[in-house]
C-alpha cells in the first residue's frame, strides 16, 4: 500500500508490524527517484537516519541489494569508527547516505557533508529516535535540507509526538497502517507468548533450562541495563553456553564481532539491552526472553518482535517480578492480552518443562557433548578505527582468560646461582684453590638443638688468616705482666728468711695482694677490648671469643672484683680471717672455697631468690654507686678545665 505513494512523490507516515519488509518498501521508492549515478554528481540525493548503528549496517546492506542494478553508491556513517574512510567516501561521491543523528551533524559541522541536494528523507523507527533524545538534532537535520522534499517516517508504533513532528515538517502527509485499524501497537500472531512470574535469584536457572528445550533455533535475551547484560553472559557462559553480549558500553567493533557471531552460528544466545530490540533482522531466531520486564507496550512489540518474522513462527517467555506486576497489567491492558496474573514459576515447576518441551531430569549446566558452538572468540575483531577508548568485555572474562593463559604457559626452569660481589662463587674462588670446609656452628650460650647449622664457603685466604697465631693484644699482655708480678713477689715474701729489725709478717699481710690485682681489668680496657671485638672479621672473632673465655676472667669474676673494690676494710679482715681457717699452710690464699649463700625456695616454682649473707656493720660506710661516681668524676674534670682555661 505505500509502494504506490512513495513512488507518487507523497509524503507518508508507514506503520506496520515487525518483520514485514517496511524497508523495502521507502528503500525502493527512493532509489527509484535518485536514478542511476552520474560522475558529475557527488553530492547526496537520498538521506535515511537510524536510531542505533546496528539498524544503519542493517539498511545500508538492504538498499545495496536493491540497488543491484542500478549501482547507486550507498555510504553508512555512524559514531564509533574512523572519519577518514567516511570522508574519502564522500569526496569520491555518494547517492545514498544511511547513518545516526550525531555523526552526520559531525560531519556537516567540518563542512566534509552538504545536505543541500537531498530530495528524499527517511526516518525509519522515528519513536524511536524521540524516546533516546534525537528531537532537537531531527530538527537541525530538517533545517539543513531543502524545503522541496519527500519525507517518509516508518516504524511499528506510532506515539502522539509523531503525530505532532509529521504536522510540522510534512506536507499532507498520508497515515499507511497495515491491519491495524486502532492504530495501537500489535503483537505479532506467529508469536507464542508466555508470561511467568519468578524470583530474580532464579531467572538465571529457568533460563539454563530454556536453552536446553528441544528444537530451539537462536535465542535472543533482553535486559534493561548494561550491568544485567554482562552478569547474564557472563553466567551462561560459565555454565557452557555459547553467548555474546551487545551494549553501548561495548566498543564498536565487539558489537559488530558479537552480530556476526550470532548470524553465523558461531554463538546461538545473544544478550542484548533495547539497542538491538529496534529493527535487527536475524534468520532462524526461534526464541526471545525478556530477562527484565519492558518498560512499556511498545518495548514489549519491538522485543518480542525479533522472533515470528517472515511468517516464520516463535516463542517468546517474559519474567515478571513481583514488584513490576503493576507494570504488566498496564501492558498488558494496552495490548489486549491474556495474561493479567502470571502463573508463579520456579525452575523446579513442573509446567515449565511441559510448556517448553524441555527433557526431564535437565539441569543448569550444558552437557559437554553438547557444547558444539564455535564461541565468540571464533570470530574475528574487525578494526575499525574506532574513536572512543576500548572497553572490555567483562571484568570476571578477562580475569577468567588471563587465569587461562597462565595455566597453559610452561613452567620456569631458571635455577638461581649464588654470587658474591656481582661474581659467581666460581669466578670469585678462581686464584685460589677450592677448600671444602664442615658446616660451621655458632657457639653460644644455648642448647645445640635450638642452633641452626649453616653451611658455608670459605676459601682458602680466609682459612689461612684463621690458622695464624693470634697476636697478642694489650689486654692480654698487660694480664699476664700482672700475674708474674704477684707470683714473683709472693715468692720472695714466702722464701725470704725474718731478719732481726724487722718482724715477721702475719699470714694476713701475706696474702694481702688481693685478687683485683692479678685478673681485673679497668673499664677503658674492658671498652678497648669490645671495639676490637667489633672490628675482628666474623671468623677471626669467633676463634677470639673463643680464647678470650679460656684467658680472660668471666663476666662473675669481673663483678667480683668490682664489688671487692667498695667493701669496706671490716669486710676484707672478716674474708681474710675466714680464709684463714681455712686455708693450708703451703696452698695459695686464692683457692680457697667461697662461702655459699643460703637458697630460699619461693612458692612460684618459676622464680629462684638468692639471700646474701649481711657482712656489713653499723660502722661502715655505705659505698657510692657508680652513678655517683661518674658524677663526681665529671664535677673534677669541669673543674680541672676552668682552672686551665683561668
Amino acid at each position: 500500500m505505500a509502494l504506490p505513494l512513495a513512488l507518487n512523490g507523497q509524503d507518508l507516515i508507514g506503520q506496520a508490524r515487525t518483520g514485514t519488509g517496511k524497508t523495502y518498501a521507502f528503500g525502493i521508492a527512493m532509489l527509484q527517484s535518485i536514478g542511476k549515478p552520474r560522475k558529475n554528481r557527488k553530492k547526496p540525493r537520498g538521506l535515511v537516519v537510524v536510531p542505533t548503528r546496528e539498524l544503519a549496517t542493517q539498511v545500508s546492506e538492504d538498499l545495496v541489494t536493491a540497488a543491484g542494478k542500478l549501482g547507486s553508491r550507498v555510504l553508512t556513517v555512524y559514531g564509533g569508527r574512523a572519519y577518514e574512510p567516511q570522508i574519502e567516501a564522500l569526496k569520491a561521491g555518494v547517492d545514498v547516505i544511511v547513518g545516526t543523528p550525531g555523526r552526520l551533524l559531525d560531519l556537516v559541522k567540518q563542512k566534509h557533508l552538504d545536505l543541500g541536494q537531498v530530495n528524499t528523507l527517511v526516518l525509519d523507527e522515528a519513536d524511536r529516535m524521540l524516546d533516546l533524545g534525537f528531537l532537537p538534532d531531527i530538527e537541525r537535520i530538517f533545517k539543513l535540507i531543502p524545503a522541496e522534499r519527500q519525507t517518509m517516517l516508518f516504524s511499528a508504533t506510532m506515539p502522539g509526538e509523531i503525530v505532532t513532528l509529521s504536522r510540522k515538517y510534512l506536507s499532507r502527509p498520508t497515515h499507511v497502517r497495515a491491519e491495524n485499524e486502532s492504530g495501537e501497537a500489535e503483537t505479532t500472531p506467529q508469536v507464542r507468548q508466555i508470561v511467568w512470574r519468578a524470583h530474580r535469584m532464579d531467572k538465571i536457572e529457568i533460563v539454563s533450562r530454556l536453552l536446553q528445550a528441544e528444537g530451539r533455533g537462536l535465542t535472543m535475551i533482553f535486559c534493561e541495563t548494561k550491568r544485567a547484560c554482562d552478569m547474564v553472559s557472563e553466567q551462561l557462559d560459565t555454565r557452557g553456553f555459547a553467548v555474546a553480549a551487545v551494549h553501548g558500553d561495548l566498543g564498536q567493533g565487539q558489537r559488530e564481532q558479537a552480530l556476526r557471531a550470532f548470524r553465523n552460528g558461531k554463538v546461538d544466545v545473544l544478550v542484548a539491552t533495547d539497542v538491538a530490540a529496534r529493527g535487527i533482522d536475524i534468520d532462524d531466531v526461534t526464541h526471545v526472553v525478556n530477562y527484565d520486564c519492558p518498560t512499556d507496550d511498545k518495548t514489549y512489540v519491538h522485543r518480542i518482535g525479533r522472533t515470528g518474522r517472515a511468517g516464520r513462527t516463535g516463542i517468546s517467555v517474559t519474567f515478571v517480578e513481583w514488584e513490576e506486576l503493576t507494570r504488566w497489567k498496564m501492558i498488558n491492558q494496552m495490548l489486549g492480552l491474556d495474561f493479567p496474573e502470571p502463573e508463579e514459576t520456579y525452575s523446579t515447576s513442573p509446567h515449565l518443562y511441559t510448556e517448553l518441551n524441555i527433557p526431564e531430569g535437565t539441569k543448569g549446566v550444558l552437557p559437554h557433548a553438547s557444547r558444539s558452538r564455535a564461541g565468540l572468540s571464533a570470530e574475528r575483531i574487525e578494526d575499525l578505527g574506532e574513536t572512543g577508548r576500548p572497553r572490555a568485555r567483562g571484568r570476571r572474562r578477562d580475569e577468567r582468560e588471563e587465569r587461562e593463559r597462565e595455566r597453559e604457559r610452561p613452567a620456569r626452569t631458571r635455577q638461581r646461582r649464588r654470587t658474591r660481589g656481582g661474581r659467581s662463587a666460581e669466578e670469585s674462588t678462581a686464584g685460589s684453590p677450592a677448600v671444602e670446609t664442615p658446616e660451621v656452628e655458632l657457639v653460644t650460650g644455648r642448647s645445640s638443638q635450638h642452633q641452626e647449622e649453616t653451611p658455608a664457603i670459605i676459601t682458602a685466604e680466609e682459612v689461612a688468616t684463621a690458622a695464624e697465631p693470634r697476636r697478642r693484644t694489650r689486654r692480654s699482655a698487660v694480664q699476664e705482666e700482672q700475674v708474674a708480678d704477684v707470683t714473683a713477689r709472693q715468692e720472695r715474701s714466702v722464701t725470704a728468711p725474718p731478719s732481726d729489725h724487722t718482724a715477721a709478717p702475719r699470714r694476713d699481710q701475706i696474702a694481702a695482694p688481693p685478687r683485683d690485682e692479678i685478673a681485673t681489668p679497668s673499664r677503658d680496657e674492658i671498652a678497648a677490648s669490645q671495639r676490637d671485638e667489633v672490628a675482628t672479621p666474623s671468623h677471626d672473632r669467633i676463634a677470639a671469643s673463643q680464647r678470650d673465655e679460656v684467658a680472660t676472667p668471666s663476666r662473675d669474676r669481673i663483678a667480683a672484683s668490682q664489688r671487692d673494690e667498695v667493701v669496706a676494710p671490716a669486710r676484707q679482715e672478716t674474708e681474710s680471717s675466714s680464709r684463714d681457717e681455712a686455708t693450708a699452710p703451703g696452698e695459695p690464699e686464692f683457692a680457697a672455697p667461697r662461702r655459699e649463700p643460703e637458697r630460699i625456695i619461693p612458692a612460684s616454682p618459676f622464680t629462684v631468690i638468692f639471700q646474701s649473707p649481711d657482712l656489713a656493720t653499723d660502722d661502715d660506710d655505705i659505698a657510692p654507686s657508680a652513678a655517683t661516681e661518674r658524677k663526681q668524676q665529671r664535677r673534677g674534670g669541669n673543674r680541672g678545665n676552668r682552672r686551665r682555661t683561668g
